[in-house]
């Protein structure tokens, strides 16, 4: 009775080193879908959004993080000067521009 026991304990390390690498695949996959659906996206966003910082010039109309629409007047290595209505100045940092409305080689219209 003792040697049936010992015949169906745990074999020999034959397959296990195969079987202890199978269990790594799922992970591996899982890491490998978070990359391409979640990291790489968020990081091309960051990308862009950099490059559209650096790009923005005077007389650009841009939105802030915070809401606020305005056409810069001014800008600074960290800062930038809106104009959100008619001699009503504020300055905002340059990271908190989210996105640009308008360039000024767009033309604007008459005013009537």
């Amino acid at each position: 009775m003792i040697d049936i026991a010992y015949a169906m304990g745990g074999g020999g390390a034959g397959g296990e080193g195969v079987a202890g690498f199978g269990g790594f695949i799922p992970i591996i996959l899982m890491f490998v879908i978070f990359y391409f659906l979640l990291i790489r996206p968020q990081q091309k966003r960051q990308k862009d959004h950099r490059s559209m910082i650096s790009s923005l010039k005077k007389g650009d109309r841009v939105i802030t993080s915070g809401g606020l629409h305005g056409r810069i007047t001014g800008i600074d290595d960290t800062t930038l000067t809106l104009e959100i209505a008619d001699k009503v100045r504020v300055k905002v940092a340059r990271s908190n521009v989210s996105a640009m409305v308008q360039t000024t080689s767009q033309p604007q219209p008459p005013k009537k």
